[in-house]
């Protein structure tokens, strides 16, 4: 299994229970493997690409309320 990362910035201070509750929910998408936040606003995914996208990561961590874009590495 090939993993890959994805680092997504958040816009939004994003506290620690928030940062818990977004890990929370990204570790339920298909794939996921490892979200953990950098720092407040850097949030980082690997993932397997053959379950699911960058693009489907973004778009969760937008739908749970978060003004974020995707961060080339």
């Amino acid at each position: 299994m090939q993993l890959s990362d994805v680092m997504i910035h958040i816009n939004e201070q994003v506290d620690t229970n928030q940062q818990y509750a977004l890990e929370t929910t990204i570790r339920k998408v298909e794939g996921v493997v490892a979200p953990r936040f950098n720092q407040p606003h850097l949030f980082l995914v690997s993932y397997n690409p053959e379950k699911t996208s960058s693009s489907s990561i973004l778009h969760v961590v937008q739908k749970s309320g978060y003004t974020a874009q995707l961060v080339g590495i």
